[in-house]
């Protein structure tokens, strides 16, 4: 299960992310942008909780929960993985 919490800041959104896989948690925090809302949001989308819902799904069929950064932009996980771009597009 991942659970996400976001707050605003001048630049986007703060989120705290904790995923749940049985008694293991790990805990994440990911900086989306306004532009990353726009680009990879469901159209209206206002706050950016369902779209780090699916990057951490993408994220989760791809490695495990302790692989994945402590802390990072969500622009930068395309670094990462090529795919992800167009995948998030998919809505």
């Amino acid at each position: 299960m991942v659970l996400v919490e976001s707050a605003p800041t001048s630049q986007g959104w703060d989120c705290d992310v904790e995923i749940v896989d049985g008694t293991r948690r790990s805990r994440h925090n990911v900086r989306v942008s306004r532009q990353d809302l726009e680009r990879w949001g469901a159209p209206g989308e206002r706050d950016p909780d369902a779209l780090v819902q699916r990057a951490f799904d993408f994220l989760l069929r791809h490695e495990s929960p302790d692989q994945i950064l402590k802390s990072f932009q969500l622009g930068d996980v395309g670094r990462y993985f090529p795919e992800f771009d167009e995948e998030m597009r998919r809505r």
